[in-house]
Parts: structure tokens; C-alpha cells; sequence
């Protein structure tokens, strides 16, 4: 039931006008915080009223140009909030509910979503690449011209539009900077871990990149009782954090000898491997510490035209198993609510990824940090 006083809204958003890869984006500002208008939510869509945004790598491959994407945009994808407003014949949300978004929606109908994986939904996608929501709509306009949404959450903003088919509702005690993360990082780490890899318990596993995706990864294979658990990354201080946060050995991948080193202490390499880190060196460095019969997951997403270099050989010869894993393979209704319980159990502590939170103003800055390397996982607090 709709509720009054939201029709024909300004709210404040972060709006992209135009991918630019100029740095500093402190002084270049290619967030643009402003008044923007959005319309109602109609058939099958809710007005969510965003409390907590993460920062991804995904938003900053938006920014940057790095993945085009349709311009003028509202970007953020990892996001947690208050339904306020429902739209017509929406039956799983009331007003009041707390929800978090996830990035791919899932139609319920598409080849994908009927062989029960919906985070490779046909629609959604087709639809995240157009900018808009799972129906096509668009929902947010400046001064008559239309803004796009990003992966139909369009999170930087005090309210978004999002279709019910990309919410999950959560328990609401739950705090909503913790609850976002579930949104991107965790769901994608934890399932890259549980879903695709199917880690068992006593197998070593090694995860390269220590960003927010891959520190969820490790969580999760603490969770779930690894044999040996081996962090890999380029910054000392993320290898510090992925040591106190349980992983049994840590390395440098800038190490002329990192690969070696790694075979050496596992006796042959590790039975899973996990790249989180979206750069091709890292997944050959990835399929190069996995041991013969072993499972290599990627979980990065790189620019479209990243290309790998592999020995063919092994993948027969040594019966690897090479795979990729997008939103970690997840169910969303399903994980996003587990996944949340593990956290508030304990057996997930993913508040100790979070580096920093932040207001709108220094939305900019914080893109920043994320690209020198120099925070985990941000959050814009409204």
C-alpha cells in the first residue's frame, strides 16, 4: 500500500553525467551529488529508502569507463535500507520491512533462472546492460532528461526504485553498514567458496586478492573448516588483515617466487584456488598454485577484452577444473538470509572488513582510495 507524500520525490543521488578516468576523482568529481527526481514505484516495484551503500569495483569500472555503461547513471549496487512504498501487486514486502538488493534480479522465467541459477538471469542482465529496471523502466529523471539505473539498484541516492525481484528482505536487527556488504562482497566471496568451488571440509584452498570480495572468501572457508587456508595478494597491509582474519599463510604476489613458494608449502599446490582480483596475472597465478586434479574459480571481473594465457596440457593432462563464478553462484533469497545468519552467529565477522564510512561529500575521495588500494570494503552512510 502506498504511502503519502512520495509522489514525484527529489531526493540527493550521486549521478555519473560521464565516465572519466581523470584522476584525482577528488578534483575531477565525476560524481555529481545533486537533486534528481523519482517517479512512484509502479507494477512489481518498491521504493526502498537506502540507509548504508558499500563502495565496489564494480561501481568503479562504471566511473572510470573501464565497463561502459549507459550515461546519465545513478550508481552503487551493495546496498541495505527500509522498504517505504510498494508498488501494485507487490505481496512479499510491507512498508517498514528491511531489505537488502542484489545486483542481478531474477525474472523466475528466463532458460538461466528455471535451472535454479538465477544469477546468470537472461532478463536482468540484458537489463543492467540497458541501464534500467528488470521491467525496462526507468524511474529517475533531471530537468525532463533520464538517469539510468545501476544494475537496477541505483543505491547512491537517499531512495531508489527497485524491482521486487531484486530484494531480499532481512532480519531488522541486523545494522544496515554490516547488512549492505551481503549485497556484492559477501555473496559473491562466500558463494564463489560455497556454491561454485564447493570447498569440504579439511581441503586447501588459496585466495588471491584480499578487496572485500576475497576476505569474504576467506571468511567463508574458515567457516566451513578448510584444511589450509593461503591469502595472496600486493599489499602488505590487506595480507596483515587476511592473517588476523584466520588465513594459515599469507604471500606477495608481486614475489618473483610466489608461485613456488606456495607449491612448496602445500606440497603441490592447493585443492581450490580463488581469484578475486579481476586481473588476468592473477588467474594465471591462481591456475598456477592449483594442484593436479584441482578447481581454479574465478570470482574477478576484468575489463571485456582481458585476455589469460593458460597451458592447455594441464586441463587434460592433470584433470584441472577451470571455472568461473558471477555473484558466486547464488540464490539470492536463499543465501543472502543464511549468509546473514552466519554473520550474526558470529562465524562471519565481515564488520571487520569495513575501513571507512562516509557521508555524499566524500563520495569522490573514497573512489580514490578504492583504486590505490588503500581501503577494503567503504560505506556511504545516509
Amino acid at each position: 500500500m502506498a504511502r503519502p507524500g512520495y509522489e514525484n520525490m527529489k531526493i540527493k543521488a550521486g549521478v555519473l553525467w560521464e565516465a572519466s578516468g581523470a584522476r584525482p576523482y577528488r578534483d575531477a568529481r565525476p560524481l555529481s551529488i545533486e537533486d534528481v527526481d523519482l517517479d512512484p514505484p509502479e507494477k512489481g516495484e518498491v521504493l526502498v529508502q537506502i540507509k548504508a551503500v558499500g563502495l565496489c569495483h564494480s561501481d568503479l569500472v562504471a566511473i572510470n569507463g573501464e565497463r561502459v555503461r549507459p550515461t546519465p547513471m545513478v550508481i552503487g549496487h551493495e546496498a541495505a535500507g527500509i522498504v517505504a512504498e510498494v508498488g501494485p501487486g507487490v505481496e512479499g514486502f510491507a512498508v517498514g520491512d528491511h531489505v537488502v538488493p542484489y545486483f542481478v534480479a531474477s525474472c523466475g522465467t528466463c532458460p538461466m533462472c528455471l535451472e535454479g541459477r538465477p544469477a546468470l538471469c537472461e532478463t536482468a542482465a540484458a537489463a543492467n546492460l540497458a541501464g534500467t529496471l528488470l521491467g525496462g523502466g526507468i524511474r529517475l529523471h533531471k530537468n525532463g532528461q533520464a538517469i539510468y539505473h545501476h544494475s537496477g539498484v541505483a543505491a547512491f541516492a537517499e531512495f531508489a526504485v527497485i524491482s521486487e525481484k531484486s530484494l531480499v528482505k532481512i532480519d531488522p536487527t541486523i545494522p544496515f553498514v554490516e547488512a549492505a556488504l551481503f549485497g556484492c562482497a559477501v555473496i559473491t566471496g562466500v558463494g564463489a567458496v560455497i556454491n561454485t568451488a564447493k570447498l569440504a571440509t579439511g581441503q586447501s584452498i588459496a585466495i588471491v586478492g584480499m578487496g572485500g570480495v576475497g576476505l569474504s572468501a576467506l571468511l567463508a572457508a574458515r567457516a566451513a573448516q578448510a584444511g589450509r587456508i593461503i591469502a595472496i595478494d600486493v599489499n602488505e597491509d590487506k595480507l596483515d588483515l587476511a592473517r588476523q582474519l584466520g588465513a594459515d599463510n599469507i604471500f606477495n604476489a608481486a614475489s618473483a617466487t610466489c608461485v613456488g613458494d606456495v607449491r612448496q608449502v602445500t606440497e603441490g599446490g592447493v585443492q581450490l584456488a580463488i581469484e578475486t582480483a579481476g586481473v588476468p596475472a592473477a588467474l594465471e597465478l591462481a591456475y598456477g598454485i592449483t594442484r593436479r586434479g584441482g578447481t581454479t574459480v574465478t570470482a574477478g571481473l576484468p575489463g571485456p577484452d582481458a585476455m589469460i594465457c593458460l597451458p592447455h596440457m594441464s586441463l587434460a593432462g592433470e584433470e584441472r577444473c577451470l571455472k568461473g563464478s558471477y555473484m558466486g553462484s547464488c540464490v539470492a533469497s536463499r543465501d543472502i538470509p543464511r549468509y546473514l545468519g552466519l554473520f550474526k552467529d558470529g562465524r562471519l565477522p565481515v564488520d571487520r572488513l569495513i575501513s571507512h564510512t562516509l557521508g555524499f561529500d566524500e563520495l569522490n575521495e573514497a573512489f580514490d582510495r578504492l583504486e590505490d588500494g588503500a581501503a577494503v570494503r567503504q560505506v556511504l552512510v545516509l
